[in-house]
Formats: C-alpha cells, sequence, structure tokens
C-alpha cells in the first residue's frame, strides 16, 4: 500500500509551531559563542544551559591547568590556526586567559598534550552548542 503524500510544499511539512520569536538570532548566536551555555539559558533550556555553562569552562580551565598552550594565529602553520580557530571557539574564556596571560603553555610538561586537548575539544564542543541554538531559533528542535 502506498503512503500518502502531503500536498504542501516541504517548506511548510518542516515549519515548527514553536519557532523563535525573540530578539535577533545574531545576537543570540553571539551571546551563546561568548558564553557557552548562555543561548539555550536564553531560549529556555535551563537544563542545557546550565549543564554547558559549568563544563565548557571548566573543560577550558582544566586544559590551562595541565599546562596547555592557546595557539596563535599563525597563517604560515595551517595546524596551529585550526587549533587557534578552535580555541577562540571557546568564547570569553579563551578571551579572558589570553588577555591575562595564561595559555603560554609548558611543552616540557608531561601533560602539555592533554592541556591541549581540553582547551580545543572545549572551542569545539561550545560551535557546536552554538549550531544546536541555531536549530532551536530556526524551530528545527
Amino acid at each position: 500500500m502506498a503512503e500518502k503524500v502531503s500536498a504542501r510544499p516541504v517548506a511548510a511539512r518542516h515549519t515548527s509551531t514553536n519557532a523563535y520569536a525573540g530578539p535577533r538570532p545574531w545576537l543570540v548566536l553571539a551571546v551563546a559563542w561568548l558564553i557557552p551555555g548562555a543561548g539555550h539559558l536564553w531560549l529556555g533550556r535551563r537544563q542545557k544551559g546550565l549543564t554547558f555553562l559549568i563544563v565548557l569552562p571548566g573543560m577550558f580551565l582544566f586544559g590551562l591547568l595541565l599546562k596547555g598552550r592557546l595557539f596563535p594565529f599563525e597563517p604560515t602553520e595551517p595546524l596551529v590556526f585550526l587549533a587557534a580557530l578552535a580555541d577562540v571557539g571557546a568564547g570569553l574564556p579563551n578571551l579572558a586567559a589570553r588577555a591575562l596571560g595564561y595559555g603560554a603553555g609548558q611543552i616540557t610538561a608531561v601533560t602539555w598534550e592533554y592541556g591541549n586537548t581540553f582547551t580545543i575539544v572545549s572551542g569545539l564542543l561550545n560551535t557546536l552548542v552554538m549550531l544546536d541554538v541555531y536549530d532551536v531559533i530556526e524551530g528545527r528542535k
């Protein structure tokens, strides 16, 4: 037996009744980048927002405590440049650490690579959290 196909256009079938009706989406995304978890809190998703607000900056701080490095933007070194982009994804924790002079790293420390991994992953995870906020704004979640 054949499935019944809706006559409505695809875009109309995928719109949600709980579409975002707040301030400009770019403002919510900017806040979500700057303060990990704040975008979810703004959109009323308290549990996720509080989890991200604690875990992501905690990961970043843990990476710094493990003597991890905040990578500089070095276009001649592609992997260093990509690591710097990932670090910037952490938002305010990254900006504050750079402004206060933290994140020089200590390559002789046994934990150096682990520290780098924690700071990079926290930035990448915050980028994914921002994409989740965007999906909520667009009504896909």
